[in-house]
């Protein structure tokens, strides 16, 4: 069921045409500074993969993959993509890349099971990427130090935007906080996993939580992972699970925490392997990725990804993510949504 969040007295700061010039003064910026802030190199990505091999990112593994039949390939059935958290492992290897560079690419997904609302949309769009680190940076500082130079070209893309547009002030902290879902769930623990997202994005402005997919001290995950692309399982410096997480700003329009990015250290075979097993899903480790990746075939990898469309509407102050990009919206949520300055596109 669809929803629709009416912001009180909300007036959108810039026309169709301003957005449009700051959407892609955003992108051209942002990318760049990622390539040099990270050293990766941009690839060109699939729109789709075969169903069957394991390299299609499963999410929490529930989401179904919109799919077809290729005609000349004797009726194969191709997915739409989720994610590329697989694809760009299998890739790496495959260019070769070195240890401490990586690749980005331009990721278009279709989520044809997302609940529609101001930001989440059935159309995908984000930068994917993935870098080459070796066994001594599967650890809770390095997955911290990435986290900062990444959230270092928000802050400049963030200025870049007030340039271009001076009724846009800037609005993020100089510096990101960083707290483990566990820490988080005993500091708020009588609210839901959303509720604490809130509440610690409202006091802080920017926050990454640690530790997403891993049973909490209440038996339940902060939110879901797949068992075979992040490492929410291995135990960290702190003591708690996981070497991934989630990247989360205050969005001031809509009153409530914004997920801009999620990434982490992906798994190692060994906790490939205790992933699979803690999930059930063993049948998982003869598929193609899984098998290369318990043969030692794929390098050791960081990566995530950063959603473009949500990045773009919280610089631009937007209410809703169809003011960013090309969707398809209900009939009823087009039209109330115009009533309240809120212009799908």
């Amino acid at each position: 069921m669809s929803k629709l969040y009416i912001p009180q007295g909300y007036t959108p700061l810039l026309n169709l045409k301003k957005t449009e010039w700051g959407i892609k003064s955003i992108k051209d910026f942002f990318q760049q500074n990622l390539s040099s802030e990270l050293r990766l190199r941009r690839v060109t990505a699939p729109l789709f993969v075969e169903r069957g091999t394991g390299i299609n990112d499963d999410l929490n593994g529930v989401e179904r993959a919109v799919n077809f039949p290729i005609k000349d390939m004797d009726n194969k059935v191709a997915e739409i993509v989720h994610s590329l958290a697989k694809w760009k492992r299998l890739t790496l290897a495959e260019y070769e890349i070195e240890e401490g560079y990586g690749i980005y690419t331009d990721m278009n997904a279709i989520r044809a099971d997302e609940e529609l609302d101001n930001l989440h949309s059935l159309y995908v769009d984000q930068w994917d990427w993935e870098l080459v680190i070796n066994d001594s940076n599967r650890n809770l500082e390095y997955l911290k130090e990435i986290v900062r130079r990444i959230y270092a070209s928000m802050l400049r893309t963030e200025y870049l935007v007030y340039e271009i547009f001076p009724e846009i002030k800037p609005l993020l902290p100089k510096e990101i906080t960083f707290i483990h879902s566990e820490e988080l769930l005993q500091k708020y623990p009588t609210l839901s996993s959303k509720e604490r997202e809130d509440a610690i994005t409202k006091e802080t402005g920017a926050v990454f939580i640690i530790g997403i997919g891993g049973k909490l001290s209440n038996g339940e995950p902060h939110d879901g992972r797949s068992p075979d692309y992040d490492d929410w399982s291995t135990i960290n410096e702190d003591g708690y699970l996981g070497l991934n997480g989630d990247l989360l700003v205050w969005n001031s329009v809509l009153n409530q925490a914004m997920e801009l990015s999620s990434m982490g250290i992906r798994v190692s075979p060994e906790s490939l392997n205790h992933q699979l097993k803690i999930r059930n899903e063993e049948s998982r480790a003869s598929l193609y990725f899984h098998k290369r990746l318990l043969n030692n075939e794929l390098p050791l990898t960081m990566g995530g990804g950063i959603g473009q469309s949500r990045l773009c509407m919280f610089y631009l102050r937007k209410a809703h993510i169809g003011e960013i990009q090309a969707s398809l919206w209900p009939q009823d949520m087009i039209e109330k949504a115009k009533q309240n300055q809120i212009y799908l596109i």
